[in-house]
């Protein structure tokens, strides 16, 4: 396990965090969001000292948030990694272009813009009322594969949480006819990349708290994040309703991922059912 974070001076000097408020609360938050962090770091082995990371920031609570524990972290010198922060401008209409920039430069984050009208197809080749989410994240996904390589980045870096693999397990569940989630930590198909989500255990509820009080300048999608009616949606609706209902479920559900037992499921390819037999019927003595 990283090194426990310190309190004291340490707390508060990265430029990100000059201005945060200085509650109890928020301490609290911060530091639950940096050992839910770092947990998920050490936990899937997603450090390799000397490693370059590009972070994907869309302008959304969850990659800000992202961006902010990993500075933190480094500023802290428990992420010996070098974080490269990398803005996909999709062509999306009234994108608010200046902000991101303006956000990354006055913190002295090193970052790299890259405009790419994704849009554009995505919306020529959905009909008109349908989800776009998934062409989009491939497009969007291909294009930070390339940054990351022309860059000389080892890792691909996403603001994906708890809720995010929770109701990913549950569309698979209902839709897909197969248990499968988003993992922590994936190798990409051609074997070059690694994709992490060290916020992996973290609450988007919580995200939601920390990008206000830091007062991130969010950018809304306007894209798919405008639609109604989306699976994902439907899925969230119901583990909220769970939670509300039966209080700590969510983190018992994410534990009950890693908590796998092939023996008790109905996969035949992982686990040898027809090899089980009584000692009597194997020969044995």
């Amino acid at each position: 396990m990283l090194d426990v974070v310190k309190d004291g001076a340490a707390d508060a000097v990265h430029p990100m965090f000059r201005a945060v408020p200085d509650t109890v609360e928020f301490g609290k938050l911060r530091k639950r969001l940096l050992r839910q962090a770092r947990q998920a770091i050490d936990d899937f082995a997603m450090v390799r000292p000397g490693d370059r990371w590009l972070v994907a920031l869309s302008g959304g609570k969850d990659s800000y948030g992202l961006l902010a524990v990993l500075l933190d972290l480094k500023w802290r010198g428990l992420l010996p990694v070098e974080l490269l922060a990398c803005n996909l401008d999709q062509g999306q209409p009234n994108f608010p272009k200046h902000i991101l920039p303006e956000f990354l430069t006055g913190l002295g984050v090193r970052h790299r813009i890259e405009y790419q009208d994704t849009y554009s197809i995505v919306t020529d080749k959905i009909e008109a009322g349908k989800t776009y989410c998934s062409l989009c994240s491939r497009l969007r996904r291909g294009h930070l594969y390339r940054i990351a390589r022309e860059e000389g980045c080892s890792a691909l870096v996403l603001g994906h949480h708890r809720e995010d693999i929770l109701e990913t397990f549950f569309m698979n569940l209902f839709h897909g006819g197969r248990l499968a989630a988003m993992p922590p930590k994936l190798l990409n198909d051609e074997g070059d990349l690694c994709v992490l989500r060290p916020l992996s255990f973290c609450a988007e509820a919580d995200l939601a708290k920390f990008a206000s009080a830091m007062a991130f300048p969010i950018i809304p999608c306007d894209l798919c994040g405008s639609q109604e009616g989306l699976q994902r949606n439907v899925m969230k609706s119901m583990l909220d309703d769970i939670e509300r209902r039966m209080p700590g479920r969510k983190d018992t559900m994410i534990r009950a991922l890693a908590n796998v037992r092939p023996s008790h499921l109905l996969d035949r390819g992982i686990f040898d059912f027809a090899g089980i037999a009584p000692p009597a019927e194997r020969g044995d003595a």
